[in-house]
């Protein structure tokens, strides 16, 4: 099928459009562009130049992907913003260039991004990533696979997030939060493993308890997290979601988040099972 552009839209004849593109009105396609196969571009949106983005994408009204970085240390260097496919970004979301000469700031996969969120330079989506309205996200954050972040939740630079992690709305996000974990607060502090994630992500029962035993053990009263991590080696070691742990732990730049405090092995009469 052929492409179809408003007649109010402004598209640079250099840019590289995909088969059933659909581009709305006054919107704004710059040179060194690329649309995958069936994105619709809504009204109001500026591709700008250095931006690759993949097939079955919407992009809604007012976004703009590509702008300059926001960061002094930007020299006009060629950087990039990468988007894969399946992207359903919703109103007024902003998505900068990176900094460095080839870098990119990138988007993963089946990724839905809600009104007004803003990805500074450098930042790094997973994904399957869900993030709801008016996050922002600092320059070098990188967010694993399958994470949700709440609404108005705001990261640090350089923070990290692993994956299949669920982020409260309103979290002030400074230090790192380790995979399968929920976590929540200003500053934000890890409360449990995110049971409902990981069980609509299909991780059966008695590997989720084993999850939550991984953070009982790295979070232990009187251990710090050094301590609990050489634990966490020697008993879940071996296990792909203990080596996921110890690997998130071991690329850290900012320190792992803190736990509520409150002791995992005793049981709430309120909260319910593992299930």
């Amino acid at each position: 099928m052929g492409v179809c552009i408003h007649p109010t839209a402004i598209v640079s004849p250099k840019a590289q459009l995909g088969d059933n593109v659909k581009i709305g009105p006054f919107c704004i396609v710059d040179d060194n562009v690329v649309l995958g196969d069936n994105t619709e571009l809504r009204a109001y949106v500026h591709i700008y130049g250095y931006t690759v983005m993949g097939s079955d994408c919407t992009i809604f009204d007012h976004t703009v992907i590509g702008g300059e970085p926001q960061d002094i240390t930007f020299r006009n260097e060629e950087s990039w913003v990468r988007v894969g496919n399946n992207l359903m970004c919703r109103e007024y979301v902003t998505i900068n260039r990176a900094v460095g000469e080839g870098k990119a700031t990138t988007v993963g996969d089946n990724c839905f991004i809600m009104e007004n969120v803003h990805l500074a330079h450098n930042v790094e989506i997973g994904h399957d990533c869900t993030i709801a309205n008016k996050c922002g996200f600092s320059g070098h954050t990188k967010i694993g696979d399958y994470v949700v972040v709440g609404g108005m939740a705001g990261f640090h630079q350089f923070v990290h997030v692993g994956s299949y992690c669920m982020i409260g709305g309103l979290s002030k996000i400074v230090r790192d939060v380790p995979p399968f974990c929920l976590a929540n607060g200003s500053p934000i502090k890890v409360y449990d493993i995110n049971r409902v994630g990981l069980k609509r992500r299909g991780f059966d029962t008695e590997t989720r308890k084993n999850i939550r035993q991984m953070y009982r053990t790295l979070y232990a009263p009187g251990l710090t997290i050094r301590e609990g991590l050489a634990e966490l080696e020697d008993k879940f070691g071996p296990t792909p979601e203990g080596r996921m742990i110890l690997d998130f732990a071991a690329a850290s730049t900012r320190g792992l988040s803190p736990r509520i405090d409150h002791d995992w092995d005793r049981k709430n009469p309120e909260e319910k099972d593992i299930d």
